[in-house]
């Protein structure tokens, strides 16, 4: 009886020990994998987003938006700067050229061009985005706008050779260059603020992106005439979830880094474009609204589009269809028969 009585003794002390251990240092918690660390970090909301993008940052994102008219001439491929840009419209110039307004924000291009001259369609997109407008050169309406301070500007035409450069490597008019750096030095020298932010477009969260709906679009060609050299082909790649860009054949990377442009959303509208001169000059309406095809994770989605305070947005059903985060690129597509444009879309 006393062997029984010492060894109950002694198993009672050590659990005793053992609660009394674990009152001091407390029950164990259970051992984390990595894996679950990680998806906590991923799911953490972040405080900051980017307006132009919807991307999360962890620091502020606020500051003014560049918008920098850019050569789309074959003499012009590849530019610099363009796969940076947060928004990216293309929209005919004359005859079936087309240029592009890259809009910048979240980024800042160390080179951007070639940039080339202004139309007033173009100044008007800026100013809803209250951007610091870049061109080299004009139109006769588009000087107007700008000589009367329409919007806050800088132009090759006062400041070929100082703030923006002659590239070497090409001819004029397909050789002018501006640095963010200089875009920076000309808005201090005029006394430009940069800290207007832009107004904020609307965007899914991660997690409403990976469920978008539509029919599939696994391609779309967008052509502006018979010539094809303005031609654009989108090619819906499953590995990064993004569209890639090709222009009469090439696909449309940085002149710099050989980076290929990659796109989140592609936003086509059709509007009215109305020839005004002899050298094929165009006033288009980017105020009444119309239809529209809005290409997102390999999905189409029909829509219309309207001018939202300045803002091309798509919508359907009277609400406005949020964009997925990242970068858009806005083609403005002629509803003209004469002109000879078309959209094809590929569900394969």
């Amino acid at each position: 009886m006393k062997k029984w009585a010492v060894a109950a003794t002694a198993a009672l002390l050590l659990l005793s020990g053992c609660s009394d251990k674990e009152k001091v240092n407390g029950p164990k918690e259970p051992v984390k994998e990595v894996e679950d660390v990680v998806q906590e970090e991923v799911e953490k909301d972040l405080p900051y987003h980017y307006p132009l993008t919807g991307v999360g940052s962890e620091t502020k994102t606020d500051g003014r938006a560049v918008a920098v008219m850019i050569n789309n001439h074959p003499e012009a491929r590849p530019q610099s700067g363009l796969n940076e840009a947060d928004i990216v419209y293309e929209i005919l110039a004359e005859g079936d050229v087309t240029r592009f307004l890259a809009v910048f924000q979240s980024e800042k291009p160390k080179n951007i061009g070639p940039v080339r001259s202004a139309r007033d369609y173009y100044i008007d997109l800026a100013k809803g985005l209250n951007a610091l407008f870049i061109a080299h050169g004009y139109s006769e309406e588009a000087k107007k706008m700008l000589e009367n301070e329409y919007v806050d500007n800088l132009n090759g035409m006062v400041y070929d050779g100082t703030l923006f450069k002659r590239a070497s490597f090409r001819v004029a008019p397909h050789n002018s260059y501006i640095t963010f750096e200089n875009v920076l030095k000309g808005a201090k020298e005029k006394k430009y603020s940069m800290d207007q932010t832009p107004p904020e477009f609307k965007f899914l969260s991660e997690d409403e992106g990976t469920s978008v709906t539509g029919d599939k679009a696994a391609s779309v060609m967008i052509s502006y005439s018979p010539s094809g050299i303005f031609d654009s082909v989108y090619e819906y790649d499953p590995a990064v979830e993004k569209y890639k860009r090709y222009t009469n054949g090439e696909q449309t990377v940085d002149y710099e880094t050989k980076e290929p442009l990659l796109v989140d959303n592609l936003f086509i509208i059709e509007t009215t474009h109305q020839v005004i001169d002899n050298v094929g000059r165009k006033e288009i309406d980017l105020e009444s609204g119309g239809s529209g095809y809005l290409l997102q994770k390999g999905k189409l989605m029909e829509v219309e589009w309207k001018n939202d305070n300045g803002l091309i947005v798509p919508v359907r059903n009277g609400e406005v269809v949020p964009f997925v985060q990242g970068k858009t690129w806005v083609s403005v597509v002629p509803t003209n028969p004469g002109l000879q444009s078309s959209v094809s879309i590929n569900a394969k």
